[in-house]
């Protein structure tokens, strides 16, 4: 590390399980890069977190895992912070900016059952378990007679209700079970055509201020180029139809080369309606083609649908 170079940091993390493995990965990459580096964490709670017997569509979706954490690094008492992509508003706050997004782990939402190996081996009437609403309208698409219930809490907890007979099978992100070792559990990894996963999923992001141009220095080895471009696609669809955790959006792209295949899915909140499109871009037009594929889509129904639950 360089003389003059900054030698301590703050990371802003959430205190779940999860959240910590993801921000001490962080430090561990950053601690690995500039070994003089001394880097701390601060661990901040949430309205997500103080929250948990009301579904999160009801206390107002995205950002109620960032706000608390972005007042803290607007006010200076953190450097970065640390969050799951798929849970960052398109929009952020004056001042705050996405420094970088790493490379994407298993994408997709899996399927967890004690009782049956495969999503298509459910019963008629099955109790299924998710805090999702994406998840529940593209599942009831498929199968009407699923009885999908509110599932909230950490991925232990939900695995704990799951083993308590609770519930037929649970549905979680593939990427949130396999960071924390609970790989094993997942039974198959449901696919795009049967449930398109949230913007971003899989990737972890770091947000800073955007005055800080040393920290955003430090941090740049950390932006993962092929996942920046799908992720950069897939918020943009996001933000121009303005869907948060309180409606049932997917959206996924994938990069082959300098090609770029995005995917995306507008539902009403009980399956009943559902639009699919698909869009291929040049990795360069990226942002302009998620706004396409949302354009499009908002022509041919999704409007109506989103005018309904919004």
């Amino acid at each position: 590390m360089s003389t003059g170079m900054k030698q301590s940091i703050i990371i802003g993390t959430r205190k779940s399980l999860l959240a910590l493995w993801q921000s001490n990965y962080i430090k561990s990459c950053l601690e690995k890069r500039y070994p003089e580096l001394k880097v701390e964490l601060q661990k901040i709670v949430t309205t997500g977190d103080k929250i948990l017997d009301v579904p999160l569509a009801q206390i107002g979706g995205k950002g109620l895992f960032t706000k608390e954490i972005e007042t803290d690094l607007l006010e200076r008492k953190i450097d970065l912070a640390v969050h799951s992509l798929k849970d960052m508003p398109t929009k952020l706050p004056e001042g705050l900016c996405l420094t970088a997004v790493t490379e994407r782990a298993a994408v997709g939402d899996a399927f967890v059952s004690n009782k049956y190996r495969h999503w298509a081996d459910l019963p008629q009437g099955a109790i299924v378990g998710t805090s999702s609403l994406r998840r529940r309208a593209q599942l009831l698409a498929k199968r009407p007679d699923l009885d999908i219930r509110d599932l909230r809490g950490n991925v232990d907890t939900r695995l704990r209700k799951l083993d308590e007979g609770k519930y037929d099978a649970v549905i979680l992100a593939a990427a949130g079970l396999t960071r924390l070792g609970h790989g094993d559990r997942i039974r198959e990894t449901l696919p795009c055509d049967l449930c398109i996963p949230a913007v971003g999923q899989g990737a972890l992001a770091i947000e800073c201020r955007e005055d800080n141009t040393e920290v955003r220095e430090l941090l740049g080895f950390l932006n993962h180029r092929e996942t920046k471009i799908c992720t950069d696609a897939e918020r943009a669809f996001l933000g121009l139809v303005e869907g948060g955790c309180q409606v049932p959006i997917g959206v996924h792209a994938d990069l082959d080369g300098d090609q770029l295949h995005i995917q995306a899915v507008i539902a009403s909140l009980d399956g009943s309606r559902i639009i699919r499109d698909t869009l291929d871009s040049l990795a360069a037009d990226a942002v302009e083609g998620g706004r396409r594929l949302g354009t499009r889509m908002l022509g041919h129904g999704g409007r109506e649908i989103l005018a309904e639950i919004l």
